[in-house]
């Protein structure tokens, strides 16, 4: 979901359901690299409640479009995290041949 300006859309919080420190710790991994933001927070509402709020604030681009590309970035990364364990386990499966 997400809480914005109809006429800034430069800035926005957006929710995430089911979604905890994991995910928003890797988020802002990926926002903190991108030159068009200029912040990013996270906070969980309660403890109980598997919600995390982001937000996002930008030079100008969209805050929808910057926090899409900075998912999408986090996923090439753990894909490439995953090749690269996948290779190594069978390189070691190799060597033990």
């Amino acid at each position: 979901m997400e809480h914005g300006s109809f006429t800034d859309n430069s800035a926005a919080t957006f929710s995430l359901t089911d979604e905890d420190h994991t995910i928003a710790n890797a988020v802002r991994f990926t926002l903190n690299q991108d030159p068009r933001v200029t912040f990013y927070g996270y906070s969980i509402p309660h403890p109980s409640e598997a919600r995390v709020n982001i937000r996002v604030q930008t030079t100008g681009d969209p805050a929808r479009e910057v926090l899409k590309d900075a998912c999408q970035n986090l996923m090439l990364m753990c894909r490439h995290v995953r090749c690269t364990f996948d290779k190594a386990v069978e390189d070691l499966k190799q060597a033990m041949l």
